[in-house]
């Protein structure tokens, strides 16, 4: 195998990731109404607001950035916890 054809089989592996990962990140939600209340039931001790999004037809794109930016949140009350001692 030629270095030209390595190049071309790598360039098309990746496409093919991208486009998956996109389709997988854009997937509509498919719960049913009685699991989405399940959910938000389940995260009512993390906070009204995370349990409200339970309710919301999300992507898994969407939750991944909920997930992200409730991480982000709780470091920053965790190390603001560690300098105020």
């Amino acid at each position: 195998m030629t270095a030209e054809y390595r190049k071309l089989l790598i360039g098309i592996v990746v496409i093919a990731i991208i486009i998956l990962g996109y389709g997988i990140l854009t997937m509509p939600d498919n719960r049913t109404t009685t699991q989405k209340i399940g959910d938000a039931i389940h995260d009512l001790d993390k906070g009204p607001d995370k349990a409200a999004r339970q309710l919301e037809d999300r992507t898994p794109g969407q939750k991944l950035g909920d997930a992200i930016k409730d991480t982000g949140d709780d470091i920053k009350r965790s190390t603001a916890a560690d300098q105020n001692n």
